[in-house]
């Protein structure tokens, strides 16, 4: 080999085969070295589990190379990525302008009294997550709150009381079915 052609051969460095089971494992090995890749990381981890653990946080950072610490600062800037897993219901308050200006606030003040969430998104029994968002896109009907896939507008602070009293109730209901058909071996429905 000459000299010439010792300097221009990428180093072979050795690449563990790829996890076969799961996506997040592939994406990480396929991306292993490569610069500017902690957010499609991120992504890959918070798509397989629903939100980021411990484990694929370690994961990420032993693969970049990238301090935990500064993986967490980068999870705790983007409001896209979570640290626990998303509730059975996801209730969604739009605070986009005209919502805001129609007080969207003191519906987000009767959600987190309802639900009992103190400094936290989801509730501790994991039934229901809020999740503000900057726009349902629809504005005529501000404030808008969506219910896990129902869009209810108009909305004031004791229909919302009303609405999460019903939303219990379905929960605790379906809570009860599964358990019945886990106990009598059917699984889930």
């Amino acid at each position: 080999m000459s000299e010439s052609t010792e300097a221009t051969e990428a180093p072979n460095r050795e690449q563990p085969d790829p996890p076969r089971y799961t996506r997040l494992g592939y994406d990480l090995w396929r991306l292993r070295g490569r610069t500017g890749q902690l957010i499609p990381l991120l992504q890959a981890a918070q798509k397989s589990e629903g939100y980021l653990c411990e484990r694929a946080i370690r994961s990420i950072s032993g693969v970049t190379g990238i301090p935990e610490s500064e993986v967490y600062g980068v999870i705790t800037f983007y409001t896209q990525f979570r640290l626990r897993p998303m509730g059975r219901h996801l209730i969604r308050l739009c605070d986009g302008t005209a919502c805001h200006v129609c007080n969207a606030r003191a519906l987000r003040d009767v959600i987190e009294d309802e639900l009992h969430l103190d400094r936290s998104d989801t509730t501790e029994d994991g039934e229901f997550t809020l999740q503000p968002v900057a726009c349902l896109g629809c504005c005529s009907l501000a404030p808008v709150v969506m219910f896990d896939a129902e869009v209810r507008g108009r909305l004031d602070p004791p229909a919302v009381r009303r609405l999460l009293g019903r939303l219990r109730r379905l929960a605790k209901a379906q809570a009860r079915a599964e358990a019945t058909a886990r106990r009598a071996g059917g699984g889930p429905p």
